[in-house]
C-alpha cells in the first residue's frame, strides 16, 4: 500500500461531512465479528463515521477509494485501563518488585508534584502513543485529580488527541488536594460528556477496598449513588486478593453489583466472587504484564478463571512507569503465560491442555475489550452499523510477510511500526505510518520540560519532608 498524501488532505477537508464515502479495498479483513470472520481480498465501505458494508468487490460509487492490497484491516484495539497521566515518567521504575514499591515511588512521591499542565501532557502523550500503536479506545483511570483543573486537563488531552477516550475520574491516593471529588463529577458530566454518544465519555473510578487510601476512595453505597444519579459506569481498581473477594460478596448482598461495573485485575479472587460478578454482569479487565511483572497477589493473569465463569475479558496496559505501552505485548504475554500453565498443569498425564488461541487474545484486545467498557454496540468489530474504528497493518513488511494467517500475524508478528493507518469514528489519526495532526518535536520538548518541572518541584519539597 502506498497512501496518497493528496488524498489525506482531501479526507481531512471533508472530515466533518457525515455523507463522505470511503472504500478500503483489497485487504485481508479480520472483522472479529463471529458471524463474518476473515475476508480475503475484502472491502470495507465507510460513510461518515459508520461502517456501511463489508465484503468482496463491493459495488460502491462516488467514494474515495483507497487501495490497501497487501494489508490487514482489523478493528482498532481497546485499552480497558491505563493511568495515562504517568506517561512522562515512563519506565522510571522498570524493575519495581511489588505494589508497595509502585505506590511509594509514583503515587506517594511523584504524583503530588503534578500540576494540571503535567496531567495534560502525560495524558496526551499516552493517548497519541496508543493511537500510534493501533489502540483506538483507551480508558484513562485518572487517579491524580487534585483539583477541578487537573480533571479538565485530563479530559481535554483525550479530546485533543482524537482517541476514543473514557475518562474514569478518581481523587488522588495521597497528598494535598482540593477535596472536589466525587461531587465534581456532576460538572464533568455536564461540561464534557452530557451524553454517551460522543468520542470521550465519563466514568467514576474507585478502589475495591480501603487498604491503600482509606474509605473515601472505596466503592460502596455512596459512590454507587453518585454513579447512578449521573448514569455513568464505575471502574474498580485493585480488585485482587481476599479483601477484594470479600468486598464483592458484600456488594452482592447490598445490591451494588451490576453491568455498570468494570473489575480490573481480578487476580486471586475467590470462586464466590467470580460467580457473583458473572451472575450480575460485571465486566473484567485483565492486566497481563502488570500482574506478572510487578507480582500482584499470585502474579497470574486470571484468564482461566474468567473463561471458566463465562466472562471474556478485556486487556489493559496499566502503568507505563514499569510496563510496555502497547497492546501487542499484552496479547503475547497473556497467550504465552496461559499456554505455558495449561501444558504445565497436564504434564506427565494423559489430559489434554486447555489452551487459549491467538484469536482469543485478539478478541480480548478488540470486541471483548469494547464489551468490557460497554461500547460493543458501537466498536470492537468491523460490523455494518458500528463506527469505523479501524487499523490498517502492512502484511508485506520484513517482519510480517508472507501472510499465511492474518490473526496469527496480528498477534505474533506485527508491531506498531507495521500500522499504516488508524481510523477513529471514520477520521484518520495515522496515515502512511505517521500520526496525523501531532507535532512530535513540539510534544517531545513539552514532555521533557514537564519532567524537568516535576523534578524541580520534588527537589524543592525534599527539605520540608525531612
Amino acid at each position: 500500500m502506498t497512501p496518497d498524501g493528496q488524498l489525506l488532505e482531501t479526507l481531512q477537508r471533508s472530515a466533518a461531512d457525515p455523507e463522505r464515502r470511503v472504500l478500503l479495498t483489497g485487504a485481508t479483513v479480520v472483522t472479529m465479528d463471529p458471524e463474518v470472520g476473515v475476508i480475503d481480498h475484502g472491502d470495507v465501505f465507510i460513510q461518515g463515521k459508520h461502517i456501511v458494508e463489508v465484503g468482496r468487490d463491493l459495488p460502491v460509487t462516488d467514494a474515495f477509494v483507497i487501495d490497501v492490497t497487501g494489508t490487514i484491516v482489523a478493528p482498532g484495539m481497546v485499552d480497558t485501563h491505563r493511568h495515562a497521566w504517568q506517561a512522562q515518567m515512563r519506565r522510571s521504575i522498570p524493575d519495581v518488585d511489588d505494589l508497595m514499591g509502585y505506590l511509594q515511588s509514583t503515587l506517594v512521591h511523584v504524583a503530588p508534584a503534578y500540576e494540571p499542565e503535567d496531567i495534560y501532557l502525560g495524558t496526551r502523550l499516552a493517548a497519541v502513543t496508543a493511537l500510534d500503536g493501533g489502540i483506538t479506545t483507551m480508558l484513562d483511570f485518572s487517579h491524580n485529580s487534585r483539583s477541578a483543573a487537573h480533571s479538565d486537563s485530563a479530559i481535554t488531552a483525550l479530546m485533543d488527541s482524537g482517541i476514543r477516550g473514557v475518562h474514569a475520574s478518581m481523587a488522588p491516593h495521597f497528598g494535598a488536594w482540593d477535596g472536589q471529588w466525587p461531587q465534581d463529577l456532576e460538572r464533568l458530566r455536564t461540561t464534557y460528556a452530557p451524553t454517551d454518544d460522543q468520542l470521550v465519555t465519563l466514568r467514576l473510578a474507585a478502589l475495591a477496598t480501603p487498604d491503600i487510601a482509606g474509605e473515601r476512595l472505596t466503592y460502596g453505597p455512596g459512590l454507587a449513588k453518585v454513579a447512578n444519579d449521573l448514569d455513568i459506569g464505575v471502574s474498580l481498581d485493585v480488585m485482587f486478593g481476599q479483601a477484594a473477594s470479600d468486598a464483592v460478596v458484600d456488594w452482592e448482598q447490598r445490591g451494588l453489583l451490576g453491568p455498570h461495573l468494570e473489575s480490573i485485575h481480578c487476580t486471586a479472587l475467590s470462586p464466590h466472587a467470580w460467580a457473583a460478578m458473572r451472575d450480575h454482569g460485571v465486566t473484567v479487565s485483565l492486566a497481563p504484564t502488570s500482574d506478572a511483572q510487578i507480582g500482584l497477589e499470585d502474579a497470574v493473569p486470571p484468564v482461566d478463571d474468567a473463561l471458566a465463569h463465562g466472562i471474556r475479558p478485556g486487556l489493559s496496559v496499566d502503568v507505563e512507569v514499569a510496563l510496555a505501552s502497547d497492546m501487542f505485548t499484552q496479547m503475547r504475554t497473556l497467550l504465552t503465560i496461559q499456554r505455558m500453565r495449561a501444558v504445565n498443569a497436564t504434564y506427565g498425564t494423559s489430559d489434554e491442555p486447555s489452551r487459549i488461541t491467538t484469536r482469543d487474545v485478539l478478541d480480548f484486545a478488540t470486541l471483548s475489550g469494547a464489551r468490557t467498557l460497554r461500547l460493543d454496540d458501537r466498536i470492537g468489530s468491523i460490523t455494518p452499523g458500528k463506527q469505523a474504528d479501524l487499523i490498517v497493518v502492512d502484511a508485506e513488511a520484513i517482519n510480517t510477510m508472507p501472510l499465511h494467517d492474518a490473526v496469527g500475524t496480528l498477534v505474533l508478528g506485527a508491531d506498531r511500526a507495521n500500522i499504516v493507518s488508524v481510523w477513529v469514528a471514520g477520521q484518520v489519526r495515522k496515515w502512511d505510518g505517521a500520526l496525523v495532526g501531532v507535532d512530535v518535536e513540539a510534544l517531545r520538548t513539552q514532555v521533557h520540560d514537564s519532567v524537568a518541572d516535576i523534578a524541580g518541584r520534588l527537589a524543592e519539597a525534599e527539605p520540608r519532608d525531612r
